[in-house]
């Protein structure tokens, strides 16, 4: 039986677990049902996965806690897996809408995975509206990331709907052949462990100039008031940043890419700059409307992946940058250029760092978040940053299951004390995809963000769009032949009194005043 230690920004989310924080992420997937779907296609599916016989890595993971031997947790192969516990059908009331999908959601989403068995589920949803159908997975942050679950669902489907027919189940589909011969090389000597140990520390400490360079360069921004550079802890406390309970809120929204994209090219901005100015605008209007919103304007913390392009492995390899929302600027273009200008910096401090250094920096640079989670005082003190937003990229074309087209993947992420509110969007086909989770103690009408980001996006448009020429009117003839009279002389006259007027207000002896320039 293989044995995979966890890295340590893994270990970490095992070690801030807690109920009222179950650090698990998941995702809600919605299917159309095919033309020719029996009336038990659902059911006949649900059967079919719970009688699959071939588990993959990593989802045949279990957590091995460790011993007197052991320094940190490690996986291990499951050989048996209870597929009836994982495996599970819940059903709406028909029609079920949004709304009803999002209070389900809510619910499975409150309730923390069983880390005695392989931290993962999946539900069945039926009794949606539309001839739809959905499933809900969730699998514990510390057995994979966003980007790497996604890409492990994507690899269970099918571009071909008649191929996708005779699809296994998506557990059943692990890595690529040549990342499970790399897992299954084999057992290392005593003394390979031994050189592998000082070669890590070797690593370990010529990383150490790097990442001491890149705090100092952090700490030289927060001296300097004109740089742009968003640093931890720079952040007002708000109502989403305190204490949570278990009970959680789900909203979804969803946009065209090409609407966002031509908002961000006209603006000289990013796709994500324009989802962080949309997000801000509804947190800022959300938050004004219940008189809890900061003169200071709040910041996002933004996960930024770091895993090379060839690499399909699973655990995190995430670093985190930080951003302004601009929710102290009223203007929407003022807000998206302060955004802008915030991420470009980030991206340049986080690109100073090589490779190799990512992760000694990810995990000093969050220390202080995980500290503060791990001695209670999560949610009690001033927050790292005030809300987490984040885009996971998904697959570009259509993509199909048992015959079924996937219409959208919303993520369903955590929250922990200090952080109430996850933002977290994906793409798909053409459409970006936004999943709004929450404390529901802390966000009664959390919804209405979900509803602000759309009225936003349009805010955006209307701010970008030229304005419309006006046409010029021919001169008033017959009012200014009113106005000067039958003679015409009127007009002469009364230039002449103008004049006479001005030279009156005056003060003798001075020159008359000239006007200050515009700035």
């Amino acid at each position: 039986m293989s044995v995979k230690p966890l890295n340590p920004l893994d270990v970490s989310w095992l070690m801030v677990e807690s109920r009222e924080t179950p650090m698990h992420v998941g995702g809600l997937i919605s299917f159309s049902l095919p033309d020719d779907a029996p009336a038990d296609f659902l059911r006949q599916m649900l059967a079919e996965f719970r009688a699959c016989s071939e588990i993959a890595a990593p989802w045949n993971h279990r957590l091995r806690r460790p011993g007197l031997k052991g320094l940190r947790p490690a996986w291990e192969e499951e050989a048996v897996i209870d597929l009836e516990h994982h495996v599970r059908l819940s059903a709406l009331p028909q029609p079920g809408g949004e709304r009803e999908l999002g209070q389900l959601i809510a619910r499975l989403h409150s309730q923390p995975l069983d880390l005695s068995r392989p931290p993962w589920e999946c539900e069945f949803i039926e009794g949606l509206e539309g001839h739809r159908f959905a499933l809900y997975i969730k699998m514990h942050h510390s057995l994979i990331d966003g980007i790497s679950g996604m890409k492990l669902l994507v690899r269970s489907m099918s571009a071909d709907r008649e191929a996708s027919r005779r699809l296994p189940p998506f557990f059943a589909v692990g890595f690529p052949v040549r990342l499970r011969q790399r897992r299954e090389a084999p057992v290392p000597t005593a003394a390979q462990v031994v050189n592998g140990l000082i070669e890590a520390t070797r690593d370990q400490l010529s990383n150490l100039p790097d990442i001491v360079r890149a705090f100092s360069s952090m700490v030289g921004s927060a001296r300097n008031t004109s740089e742009s550079l968003a640093i931890p802890f720079d952040t007002p406390a708000s109502l989403i940043n305190g204490r949570i309970k278990q009970p959680r809120r789900f909203a979804t929204q969803q946009f065209s890419i090409d609407r966002l994209r031509q908002v961000a090219e006209s603006a000289g901005a990013t796709l994500n700059d324009v989802v962080l100015a949309i997000c801000g605008a509804a947190l800022r209007r959300f938050l004004d409307e219940i008189g809890g919103l900061p003169e200071k304007s709040l910041t996002a913390g933004i996960p930024v992946s770091v895993r090379p392009k060839d690499d399909e492995g699973a655990g995190n390899a995430i670093t985190f940058i930080i951003s302004t929302l601009g929710t102290d600027i009223e203007a929407p273009l003022e807000r998206l250029e302060a955004i802008r200008n915030a991420t470009r910096r980030a991206k340049e401090h986080v690109l100073t760092l090589p490779r190799k250094a990512m992760m000694q920096y990810t995990m000093v640079l969050m220390a202080p978040y995980m500290l503060s989670l791990l001695t209670g005082m999560g949610g009690r003190t001033r927050p790292m940053f005030n809300v987490t937003i984040s885009n996971v990229p998904g697959p570009e074309r259509p993509l199909f299951f048992r015959g079924a087209r996937l219409e959208a993947a919303y993520p369903v992420s955590l929250v922990t004390h200090g952080q109430a509110l996850n933002i977290t969007c994906q793409s798909y086909a053409g459409i970006l995809a936004f999943g709004f989770t929450g404390c529901r103690d802390t966000l009664p009408h959390m919804q209405r963000i979900a509803t602000y980001t759309g009225e936003a996006l349009t805010e955006l448009e209307s701010a970008l769009r030229p304005p419309k020429p006006t046409q010029r009117r021919a001169p008033a003839r017959t009012t200014a032949a009113k106005s000067t009279g039958k003679s015409g002389k009127a007009a002469p006259a009364r230039k002449a009194a103008a004049k006479k007027s001005v030279s009156k207000a005056r003060a003798p002896g001075k020159a008359p005043a000239r006007r200050k320039p515009r700035p």
